[in-house]
Order: C-alpha cells, then structure tokens, then sequence
C-alpha cells in the first residue's frame, strides 16, 4: 500500500514541494484534499470511460466520502484504473487516500468530505452537459467546480488552524475562488491542444471573433489568426485573476511564512507559465512549460523572500515581462536579459 507521500510525489512533483512546506496539521490535510481531488479528476478526465459511466462513478465517490456508499464496489473498479498517468495511479490507491481522509481530525475531515464532494458533483454535471462554453460565465462555471471551490476548501483550512485569517476569512473566501480560477485558467492555455485532443476546448464562442469558426476549428492553420485572439482573451482573463490570487496572499499574515509559500509558488508558476503561453503560436501545437532550472529558481527566490508583499509585486512583474528561458538557463537569468525599463524623472 502507497504511502500518502509517495502518492503526492508521483502524482504532482510541483504541488508535493509546496505542501511539503506547510506546517502541521495543515500538511497531512492538504496532502489527503489533493489525493482525493486526483481520484474525481481522473474520473471525470479519463478516456477509458463513457460520460455515463463517469457520471455514475462520480455519484459513487461522492456517496463513499460521505459514509453513504458502499466503498469496495467502487475501489474494485478503481483498481482496474490502466492509464499511465497520475489521476490513474492515485485512483488505484484510493484506499489509502481514504484510510488517509479517516486519520483527519473530525473538523478538517467535514471540510474535505463537503469540498470534494461539491466538486465531485459539479464535474458529474458538466459531464453530463459537455464541452459546450458559449459565454465567459460558462467557463467561469465550470472552473468554480473544479478549482474555484478547491480555493474555497484551502481557505476553509486556513482559517480553521491559523487564527490570525479569521477576521479577513469572508474576503479570502471570496479571492480564494479567483485564486483557483487564475491557476484553473493557465491550465487551459496550456492544455489547449492536449484538451483539443480529447474532444473538449475549453474556449467560449464568444471569445472567437468570428462566429463562422467553431472553438474546435480554431487548431486549423487558415483560423491561427483567430486563434491568437481567442488565445490574448484566455491571458487576459488569467491576468484579471492573478491579480486577484496576489491580494489573497497579501491577506495572510507574514508570520505564517510557509502558508504564504505554499500559495506563493504556484501563484509565481503560473505568472511564469502565463509570460511563456502569450501571444506564442507554439501554445495550439504543444504544452508550453517552465524549465526545471526556472522552477528551482522560483522556489528558492520564493522561499527567501516571499516574506515581502512588495517584492512579490516586483517579482510577478519581472516573472510577466521576462522572455522565454533559453536552455540551461533559469527565469532569474531570463529577467536579467531584458531591457530595464527608463526610470521616470521626477520633476524639481
């Protein structure tokens, strides 16, 4: 049986850095919502499995986290999980994830079972309805299900076992939704064309300027004009949102160093991802990503001085305006090779 760590590592390296840092309790709890968020997204992304089949399991997992179901039935069927992709593998373990979720004090477990549970159902129903997004709010729905109420879990946790968030917890609930949003929305930029590849583009009709072009038709090399402006539309929504997640960190107070690198990180990678993903052509042909090299030099900048709400300001700044990483070569050193902007001279 998998250890709740050795999931968390081979399911998302990223993530298991942050986490890592947290403190105690919140470490264990987050590692558990993490895990039991995987099993739902691998039962709702996985191609093995019809919408109705996915719908049905969902409801099962739902049912099961919430003491209503009957567990073996489901974990049997999870087990038989083939794809080699880490939602897979996680689900193959989901007796230890649950076994993990059973080990939570009873508070954080009410926050995990209710969260997940509500996710679970909101990916049942876009299953259901499919990859139909006609307005930005369409988009916005299905985000909120998948990562906006994932904000609403972590910020329930915060507020539960750091006292000093509490009286700004109604501000953070409302951001912490932005905050999955932002991350949510980097993700689909950078997994337009793999999402395009399982039947899904997560591209409203109203962002495609002309309305003759399906969202799905935007891959063909006679639409990349079209497809470059749906393209600037998705960055500046995921701005509009970043800028949301940097207000919910700064509401964190600095004592609580390693909460704020836990949000801080994946906050700077998808500044970082989102510099990359803009106005690049390479973004509708492949995942566009970081460098190892600029990950280590994000986290250990981050670690150093994520203390400062100006200097994570300043950072973001230069994280958006640096140019792609050459091989080798970190996002510090990428920044290093862009033009300084003119400094104002202040008048006498």
């Amino acid at each position: 049986m998998a250890s709740l760590h050795q999931l968390l590592v081979a399911s998302s390296r990223t993530f298991a850095v942050g986490i890592r840092i947290l403190p105690r309790p919140l470490r264990r709890e987050v590692t558990v919502a993490y895990l039991l968020l995987r099993v739902s997204d691998y039962l709702e992304d996985n191609r093995e499995l019809g919408a109705e089949e996915k719908i049905a399991l969902l409801q099962s997992w739902r049912s099961v986290l919430e003491g209503a179901g009957e567990p073996q039935l489901l974990i049997e069927r999870l087990r038989e999980a083939r794809e080699d992709i880490p939602d897979a593998l996680v689900a193959r373990h989901a007796t230890s994830v649950l076994e993990g979720l059973d080990g939570l004090a009873p508070d954080a477990k009410e926050i995990l079972i209710r969260r997940v549970s509500e996710s679970s159902a909101g990916m049942a129903r876009w299953t259901e309805r499919g990859s139909r997004f006609e307005t930005e709010a369409d988009l916005d729905d299905y985000m909120h299900e998948v990562a906006g109420r994932v904000g609403h879990l972590l910020t329930e946790l915060f507020t539960l076992r750091l006292p000093g968030t509490r009286k700004a917890g109604e501000r953070m609930m409302s951001l912490g939704r932005e905050f999955g949003l932002a991350l949510q929305t980097v993700n689909v930029i950078r997994g337009l064309h793999e999402d395009r590849d399982r039947g899904w583009v997560y591209v409203p009709a109203a962002f495609v300027p002309d309305p003759r072009i399906h969202p799905s038709e935007l891959f063909e090399p006679d639409n990349q004009d079209a497809a470059m402006a749906v393209l600037a539309r998705l960055v500046e929504k995921a701005d509009g949102h970043l800028a949301a997640a940097r207000a919910y960190i700064r509401l964190i107070p600095r004592r609580y160093h390693r909460v704020r690198l836990f949000c801080l990180l994946p906050l700077f990678f998808a500044v970082r991802t989102l510099a990359i993903s803009r106005a690049n052509p390479d973004v509708l042909k492949r995942e566009t990503k970081m460098t190892r090299l600029e990950v280590k030099a994000i986290t250990r900048r981050a670690m150093v001085f994520g203390f400062s709400n100006g200097w994570i300001e300043s950072y973001c700044g230069r994280l958006a305006s640096s140019p792609p990483a050459q091989d080798g070569e970190s996002a510090h050193s990428a920044a290093q090779r862009t033009p300084p902007a003119p400094q104002q001279i202040s008048s006498p």
